[in-house]
């Protein structure tokens, strides 16, 4: 087991999104008290960011209702940022009020999927994006940004880089401080992950860029160490691979944060997470929904536990 480390000392940044992006495609409908315990829990494992929940109509996202009584119920712990998904005016406004530390905009970069996913086109959607952006920023609220289907559409196939690279220069324009590039389908393979960093560093500050790459083909730890040698130290998880794709039936979805910390922590790469911190909420949100998690190397981490 890795000692926690100091932030400073951190060599790489895992952002927690298990409790939104991952809980929200999952089918067993969890109690408040269930996602406030979650992120407690995972409060305890040395994150330093948290997205806990997403202020969106309860008709599209029914698990994400009641994101107020989850922001408001958890105890926050110092060092920590709790965030939160804001499409719109209205779940920004919603946001604020249940003191988010921090709130997350996205949009897709085709299309089709920008009108599946936002019913909106991409230019009405970077035109929201940017009000909404404004507004947090002059509530003194950072504002983190996301794109979508960066490596391929479920609709469009394959993806302009050059596309990926102006909207990720539009969301940093509006003033968000980074940007997720997220492989949505998980059909990126380590070449295309590291052609597509290699792409964008040529104009963005490898920096303001975060990975969020999902395992759908098996391919997400690949992917992840493709890009690390390019500078890349912001990778996006989820506890116990929480999470589906719903455009690929079958998909296991999000990587899972243990996996994640395992293989960095096999390459000497600090991240400040504690495996077995981790491993008790893995415990917990598997037995909440009544399965196995994703996550091979917890699989074997709680066989040899017990």
């Amino acid at each position: 087991m890795s000692e926690p480390h100091q932030q400073s000392a951190t060599d790489i940044r895992l952002v927690e999104v298990g409790p939104r992006d991952g809980l929200q495609n999952e089918s067993v409908k969890l109690e408040v008290d269930d996602k406030i315990r979650l992120i407690d829990l995972l409060s305890e494992c040395g994150l330093q960011n948290i997205e806990s929940a997403s202020f969106v109509s309860p008709k599209w996202v029914p698990q994400m209702a009641n994101s107020s009584e989850v922001m408001t119920g958890i105890t926050k712990k110092p060092g920590i940022t709790y965030s939160v998904l804001t499409p719109n005016a209205r779940g920004l406004e919603d946001a604020l009020s249940a003191n988010s530390d921090e709130v997350a905009v996205f949009a897709a970069v085709t299309e089709t999927f920008s009108q599946r996913n936002t019913n909106c086109s991409m230019h009405e959607s970077l035109q929201r994006i940017e009000t909404v952006v404004k507004q947090a920023l002059a509530a003194k609220t950072p504002v983190r940004g996301y794109l979508s289907c960066v490596l391929g559409c479920p609709y469009e196939g394959s993806v302009n880089p050059d596309v990926v690279l102006a909207m990720a220069e539009q969301l940093l324009g509006f003033g968000c401080y980074e940007i997720s590039l997220g492989d949505t389908i998980g059909v990126g393979t380590p070449g295309k992950a590291a052609s597509l960093i290699n792409r964008l560093t040529a104009h963005v500050p490898v920096e303001r860029l975060a990975v969020h790459f999902h395992d759908t083909y098996g391919q997400a730890l690949a992917n992840i160490h493709a890009v690390l040698p390019l500078g890349v130290t912001v990778i996006d998880t989820s506890i116990a691979g929480l999470g589906g794709c719903p455009y690929a039936k079958g998909a296991s979805g999000n990587v899972a944060t243990e996996d994640v910390q395992y293989m960095l922590d096999g390459m000497n790469l600090k991240t400040g997470l504690d495996m077995q911190a981790l491993l008790k909420a893995n415990r917990f949100i598997t037995g909440k929904l009544g399965r196995a998690g994703s996550s091979r190397a917890a699989a074997a981490l709680l066989t040899v536990d017990d």
